[in-house]
């Protein structure tokens, strides 16, 4: 049954990972990711890890999620994407920065070594209860836990730069011709 289970929620999560990167519309990619997020909660409940797992709904799939909505909605971004991209060599920099981050997970991988065998460590978690998770994730995690919220920020920052709309700014040879006819100009 919990194969089922996973198979199930493996299968949601990749679905909704790829609206989320495929869809066109911003509002649409959102609620890909929240699919692919209650369905990595569902994830977490299946591994008996229900502190985890309700932590991710309220905060990831809730909060969070409701913060990149407002930020879609305020900057009016729910239109489809089109036209060119407003910031020079954006795909070659996101390239860039994603090969360098491969790499450096591939030699995280082959490098580091856990002090102590995997059934210690989550046999210390106590089935997800509050105080061993956060011990564990304020103590031990504690740079990977600021390094996802500094890259939730990087997120939101992002989203807002990327969608910005021009500030149209005058013409300087039709303003200065405008005030030497004597015409008002107006800003």
């Amino acid at each position: 049954m919990d194969n089922v289970a996973f198979l199930l929620l493996g299968a949601l999560m990749i679905v909704g990972a790829i609206i989320t990167v495929a869809a066109r519309n911003a509002v649409h990619a959102a609620l890909g990711l929240v699919g692919t997020l209650i369905a990595l909660a569902g994830l977490y409940a299946t591994m008996n890890a229900s502190f985890v797992s309700v932590v991710q709904v309220i905060v990831y799939a809730g909060a969070v999620m409701v913060l990149f909505l407002f930020v879609i909605m305020l900057l009016n971004a729910n239109l489809p994407v089109s036209g060119k991209n407003p910031i020079p060599y954006v795909t070659e920099i996101a390239a860039i920065g994603g090969s360098l981050l491969a790499a450096a997970f591939v030699v995280l991988a082959f490098t580091f070594k856990d002090p102590r065998p995997l059934a210690q460590a989550a046999a210390q978690l106590h089935n997800g209860a509050p105080g061993p998770v956060g011990e564990v994730l304020l103590t031990r995690f504690l740079l990977p836990f600021e390094a996802v919220s500094i890259l939730l920020l990087v997120a939101v920052v992002g989203s807002v730069a990327l969608v910005q709309r021009p500030v149209v700014q005058p013409d300087p040879v039709s303003e200065g011709a405008a005030v030497a006819s004597g015409q008002e100009v107006r800003a």
